[in-house]
């Protein structure tokens, strides 16, 4: 039958591309630089207007780091280290997003970047060996190689409040904020979720509102950021060293700055152990969880020792014991979930205008017109701000129609938690590779060793003419098994937070963070591509 003049029209519209990167935050960036100068033709896909990913999305009151930012920029061009100025020792959204159009800039990366694409579907082309991908507006393209590069923390998830269309008043998710200032002066203000993004936002917003009320399930063990200008000084210290700090980054289990203690805690003597937790306490950053005893992540006695010890310096900044409590963490060990790291969080609770709401004690029952409905009563608002989280990991990948080479979706295959082999690929998805951050370190470090191993897998199959790489299935299972392992004998599985899907009603629960140590999981990579990429099948 001959094909109709709307079919032909179609198919002289596909594109076809050498390597399609989906996403243009730190990871895609990154990717397309590198696949570009492998001298592929690339196409990068955005969803967003600009780039930047979650420093596009992200721009709540007080978003930041929470690494330190000389830790944070790229590191592969000693230019741009050299060139860049960061202002804060813990970088805000605003800088952040500038950076990152900054290194678009530099290395012309924006004629490969499409805006305002968002990817519906990929389907696998056997045959053919091409991925053929789709977006919202019926757009498509035909590609080798499919790099995903859609973030661990980008699928926003507000829970299904009954009523939640209804509300008269403005609402907001903290992932997807005006880009135009948002002005509270005055307003009765309703937040629900106390994570690390309403750690960050509630001090802030709490000195400019009429009143603001915070909804929370579950208290966080929170640690003081202890953020502060970078001088001039520092400043050309940081240039000075740059070879120095990545090499340690390189090298510390978390890819940070800090390494955890050898010693056991409870080795040391009680009055020794709090000289090191308050010294530990006075220093910023990640050095409270990261640079602590190595065994409170695998010692209940010696975690609940440091714990109680947080919960102390909680209820010492908290006036009213009763809200006290209400914050202090009691349901899961101090490092089982990412720690929201705060700048005069527990004394917005202070003010005479901010309220904290259990909804363990009294439930949100629906969103109304006017504000919002628990068990005990119905609060009324002019704005509701939706701190919920991400259906993190996971979310962003199964949120699209991802169909491999036997028509399974990959939101099928992951129903039983994410799997994959070394975390970039998964078993029947050929030529599909994950470049986002699933190993337990820092972000950008982490990620361009990601995007690099990713890239020369693509030089190695160009040279020497393979169309298509997957994992077997038993390389798959063995990671599986082995991520499950390791994950095991932390307390990543300890709590109900993303780092094992927990926080989505309904998803499997699995550990979705590769817990082994940064230099581990880089050296197994290394070691699979030296075996001529061992446990995966090349045509």
């Amino acid at each position: 039958m001959p094909e109709s003049s709307e079919q032909v029209s179609a198919a002289q519209h596909v594109e076809s591309f050498d390597a399609i990167v989906i996403g243009a935050g730190v990871s895609g960036l990154y990717a397309l630089y590198r696949l570009r100068e492998l001298g592929l033709k690339v196409r990068c896909l955005e969803d967003g207007a600009g780039v930047g990913g979650t420093w596009y999305w992200n721009r709540y009151p007080g978003c930041r780091f929470d690494s330190e930012s000389e830790t944070y920029g790229y590191s592969f061009s000693k230019e741009l280290l050299q060139e860049w100025d960061w202002k804060e020792h813990y970088s805000g959204q605003p800088e952040n997003e500038r950076y990152l159009n900054y290194v678009a800039d530099k290395f012309d990366l924006r004629r490969e970047i499409q805006f305002n694409s968002h990817v519906t579907s990929a389907t696998y082309d056997k045959r053919a060996k091409r991925w053929d991908v789709e977006l919202e507006n019926g757009q498509q393209f035909r590609t080798q190689f499919l790099v995903a590069a859609v973030g661990i923390l980008s699928a926003r998830y507000i829970p299904p409040f009954e009523g939640i269309d209804s509300f008269e008043g403005e609402s907001y998710h903290t992932s997807r904020w005006p880009k135009e200032r948002v002005d509270f002066t005055g307003k009765r203000v309703g937040v629900i979720g106390t994570g690390a993004t309403a750690v960050q936002m509630i001090p802030i917003i709490a000195k400019e509102v009429g009143h603001l009320t915070v909804f929370q399930r579950t208290p966080n063990y929170c640690a003081p950021l202890r953020n502060s200008l970078v001088s001039d000084e520092t400043q050309r210290r940081f240039k000075e060293t740059y070879s120095e700090i990545h090499k340690r980054i390189r090298e510390t289990s978390g890819g940070f700055i800090h390494d955890f203690d050898r010693r056991r805690a409870m080795d040391l003597p009680r009055e020794e152990r709090l000289k090191v937790y308050e010294e530990l306490w006075r220093a910023p950053g990640f050095k409270k969880w990261l640079g602590n005893f190595r065994d409170i992540m695998t010692d209940r006695v010696a975690n609940e020792d440091f714990a109680e010890f947080v919960r102390n310096k909680i209820r010492a900044r908290v006036k009213d014991p009763v809200v006290a409590e209400k914050l202090v963490p009691k349901n899961h060990p101090f490092g089982s979930k990412r720690i929201p790291l705060e700048t005069e969080y527990y004394e917005a609770y202070n003010r005479p205008n901010v309220l904290l709401v259990d909804i363990n004690e009294t439930a949100i029952e629906r969103i109304t017109p006017r504000g919002i409905k628990t068990s005990d009563k119905e609060y009324e608002f002019d704005v509701i701000i939706y701190a919920t989280g991400f259906d993190a990991i996971t979310g962003s990948m199964t949120r699209i129609d991802i169909r491999g080479e036997a028509g399974q979706s990959i939101k099928n295959h992951w129903e039983g938690g994410m799997r994959t082999y070394l975390q970039m690929q998964t078993a029947g998805f050929p030529n599909l590779f994950i470049a986002t951050n699933t190993a337990f370190c820092n972000y950008t470090v982490c990620a361009e060793s990601i995007v690099e191993w990713i890239t020369d897998c693509i030089r190695y199959m160009r040279e020497r003419d393979y169309a298509s790489i997957v994992a077997t299935g038993e390389a798959e299972q063995a990671w599986v098994d082995h991520t499950n392992e390791v994950g095991s004998k932390t307390f990543l599985s300890a709590s109900n937070g993303w780092f094992v899907g927990g926080n989505i009603p309904g998803k499997a629960r699995a550990i979705l963070m590769y817990a082994n140590p940064a230099p581990a999981f880089r050296a197994k990579c290394a070691e699979v591509a030296s075996k001529g990429y061992e446990g995966f099948v090349l045509e």
